[in-house]
């Protein structure tokens, strides 16, 4: 270590522990989601599972990671957004409309991406950008838009954001604590 260094300085080259983490996470999940033979994703890290009808499996597993990447929380695991998406598979199983512009939107982001495909891209910032140019499109716009009520509608993710729930049915925010709010 140079004379210019203290000890409690960090050179330059080493990444936060958010970082870090964050980084191995995106890393994780395109290896933790397998595909099995019929058409299922596999993810036993997480000990969930999602049987796909209507897109390819690959397809299926890059919107997933399409989803976490548009509304990235680190405290909300992949099965949730894995449910999000299902209904795009429900509805290429039965449109073969919808199905034809998802499997061409995927396949426009993998061929953006190069080697490897979208789901190869080893960093948030990169598959971020290809997002950002194909954020006018109207399907990243359907996929975006959809999210907001399948992912953040889901009543298993509110308590991970600390969000109680509505509060009619239990006597209103007033007898519940009304200025108790602290995820804000």
């Amino acid at each position: 270590m140079s004379d210019h260094h203290t000890r409690h300085e960090r050179p330059k080259t080493e990444v936060s522990r958010r970082v870090f983490l964050r980084r191995s996470s995106e890393l994780s999940f395109a290896a933790a989601v397998t595909i099995t033979a019929g058409g299922a994703l596999l993810n036993a890290s997480e000990a969930w599972a999602l049987d796909v009808k209507g897109l390819q499996p690959e397809t299926m597993k890059t919107l997933i990671l399409i989803a976490r990447d548009i509304y990235p929380h680190d405290k909300v695991a992949d099965r949730f957004y894995a449910i999000a998406m299902k209904p795009y598979d429900e509805k290429a199983a039965g449109d073969p409309a919808t199905k034809a512009q998802l499997e061409a939107f995927v396949a426009g982001l993998d061929a953006a991406a190069g080697k490897g495909g979208y789901a190869g891209l080893g960093w948030e910032s990169q598959r971020a950008a290809l997002l950002r140019a194909v954020s006018a499109s109207p399907m990243f716009e359907t996929i975006r838009s959809g999210l907001i009520v399948s992912l953040y509608n889901n009543p298993e993710v509110w308590p991970i954001f600390g969000y109680e729930g509505e509060s009619y049915s239990k006597g209103g925010y007033i007898t519940r604590g009304f200025d108790d709010i602290d995820w804000i």
